[in-house]
């Protein structure tokens, strides 16, 4: 996770690209960047409530990353709740653009712990990374 951190804070043209839905970003929060000048990008993977694959998605955040003069070759760094479906939307950009798109594999709330629940044993969240609720 902190490597995902220091990334975003050496390297100001990458981008971090939120893909959970549109509940967990209200309910469970969004992560945030030193620099409010930056924004998290969120485009949903899967679409809630159905939870269904978001047809658009490609095209959807390359709109986005055009709209914000994004460089092709900007690393792009995908989150999701725990890095499953970070993972697919990386592997799918990966072939989509020039610059390098990682899986940040903990997610924003990490794995489950013996008790099955997040948020304790890593996980954006569990390393004090800043994020708000809305």
């Amino acid at each position: 996770m902190t490597e995902a951190w220091e990334l975003l804070a050496e390297d100001q043209g990458a981008v971090l690209i939120d893909v959970r839905t549109h509940a967990e970003w209200s309910y469970v929060g969004v992560p945030l960047l030193d620099d409010p000048a930056r924004d998290v990008l969120m485009i949903e993977w899967l679409s809630y409530p159905a939870m269904q694959a978001n047809p658009d998605f490609a095209v959807q955040l390359q709109a986005e990353l055009s709209n914000r003069n994004v460089k092709q070759d900007a690393a792009l760094l995908f989150l999701c709740r725990s890095g499953v479906r970070s993972k697919s939307a990386a592997s799918v950009m990966t072939e989509l653009w020039q610059g390098p798109c990682y899986n940040i594999a903990s997610g924003f709330e990490g794995d489950l712990d013996e008790e099955k629940h997040r948020g304790h044993q890593n996980g954006w969240k569990q390393a004090g990374l800043p994020w708000r609720q809305f």
